[in-house]
C-alpha cells in the first residue's frame, strides 16, 4: 500500500508540473489532485524539491527500463544495439522529427538544474553498462568485431549526447536533414562498422 501511495503522489505531481510548471505548483495542489491530504504528501516527501527530485528520477528509470527489456531479450546481439539506440533516439525525438520529452520533461529539469544533472548522469551510468553488455554479448557471439566493438562503445555514448544536447536538433534543419532518416543512418552505420 505505501509504494502505491507514492507513485501515485509521484504521478501526479508529474502531470501538474508538465501542465501548471514546477513553479505554480504547489504542495496543496499535489494533495488535492491525489485526494491525499497533505500529512500524507509530507508523510513522503520533505518538500516540494524532493517531490521534483522523485519525479524526475521515475522518469529515468522508465528510460533504462526499457533498455534492459532490450538487453534481457532473446533477440541477436545486432538487433539488441538497434533497439537499444532506437530506444534511445526515441526519447529525444518524435517521428515527426522535432525534439520532444515525455510529458514536459524540460519543465521539470527547470526547478533544480543540479539535482536534474546528477539524475541524468546516473541514467546515462546505467546506459552505458546496458551497452557495454551489448557489445560484450556480440562480441562474444562472434557478431561484433572485438576492436571496432571497443571503440563503438565511446562513440554510441557520443552520438546519443549530440542528439540530446539543447539546440543540435535545429541545427540539422539546417542542414535539410530529416532526423528520422538521420537516426536510421546512424544505427545502420554503427552496425555495419562493428559487425565482423
Amino acid at each position: 500500500m505505501t509504494l502505491k501511495t507514492r507513485d501515485k503522489l509521484i504521478e501526479v505531481a508529474r502531470q501538474l508540473f508538465a501542465r501548471k510548471g514546477v513553479e505554480n505548483t504547489t504542495m496543496l495542489d499535489i494533495a488535492n489532485a491525489s485526494e491525499k491530504g497533505r500529512r500524507t504528501i509530507y508523510t513522503y516527501f520533505k518538500n516540494k524539491r524532493e517531490i521534483h527530485q522523485a519525479v524526475i528520477e521515475h522518469e529515468s528509470d522508465q528510460i533504462v527500463t526499457r533498455q534492459r527489456e532490450i538487453l534481457g531479450s532473446e533477440e541477436s546481439a545486432i538487433q539488441k544495439l538497434r533497439q537499444f539506440m532506437e530506444a534511445r533516439f526515441n526519447i529525444i525525438i518524435c517521428p515527426t522529427g522535432r525534439r520532444e520529452r515525455s510529458d514536459g520533461f524540460q519543465l521539470l529539469m527547470r526547478f533544480d538544474m543540479s539535482r536534474a544533472d546528477k539524475t541524468r548522469r546516473m541514467a546515462a551510468k546505467k546506459e552505458i553498462e546496458i551497452l557495454r553488455a551489448i557489445l560484450d554479448e556480440g562480441m562474444r557471439a562472434g557478431e561484433f568485431s572485438p576492436a571496432q566493438a571497443a571503440r563503438a562503445q565511446v562513440m554510441i555514448v557520443t552520438i546519443m549526447k549530440g542528439f540530446d544536447t539543447p539546440g543540435y536538433a535545429p541545427l540539422l534543419d539546417d542542414c535539410h536533414t530529416d532526423l528520422d532518416q538521420a537516426r536510421r543512418d546512424l544505427i545502420e552505420f554503427t552496425i555495419a562498422g562493428i559487425k565482423k
